[in-house]
């Protein structure tokens, strides 16, 4: 079985801003596969799909990003999900709009929900796919800018980036990380 879990702020007023790039990816996904997220628990959304016939899930938690750990921690519990299934996609302020980068494991780099989650999950040792969301401008407040919408400069690359990030969790349902991690890193 495998757990992707995109991170994201709950409620249309944070639809399509740049902290909710994890929900679109799984979004893509849910689209991919004709699924829709008919389950709810544990202060989350879920779908699922089989696939080369493993279980996937797709996860959204709806405790707000700062949070996340709460509704992922109780899923994994409950489901008896090892860490090693499980694949976290969120937005990074480090990373230039529209690329993607996959690591294994790693600290919260001032992330806020990855902080929830390595809390909650005891351990920093889970897949990451982060999406680069670029840094703000001119002094804008980083809380501001993390929840504002993309520019419709920055839109193609970032379309393009759900799409490759959307195709890595596919690779990745089959194939090894670290595959997937040489292919898709850009």
């Amino acid at each position: 079985m495998k757990l992707f879990v995109g991170l994201g702020n709950p409620g249309r007023e944070y639809e399509q801003t740049r902290h909710n790039i994890g929900f679109m990816i799984v979004d893509e996904l849910a689209k991919r596969w004709s699924i829709s997220y008919n389950q709810a628990k544990f202060n989350g959304v879920f779908a699922s799909h089989i696939i080369a016939g493993e279980k996937v899930i797709l996860c959204k938690p709806l405790t707000y990003m700062n949070l996340s750990g709460e509704c992922v921690r109780p899923f994994m519990d409950y489901y008896k999900i090892d860490i090693e299934d499980v694949v976290v996609i969120y937005d990074d302020l480090d990373i230039p709009v529209g690329k993607i980068r996959l690591r294994m494991k790693g600290s919260a780099g001032g992330h806020n929900g990855i902080k929830s989650l390595i809390h909650h999950l005891g351990t920093d040792q889970f897949k990451r796919i982060r999406v680069g969301i670029g840094r703000p401008q001119n002094g804008q407040r980083v809380a501001d800018y993390v929840l504002g919408r993309f520019t419709q400069e920055e839109e193609a690359d970032i379309q393009h980036a759900i799409i490759r990030a959307a195709d890595a969790c596919e690779k990745a349902v089959s194939a090894s990380f670290l595959q997937v991690m040489n292919e898709f890193n850009s």
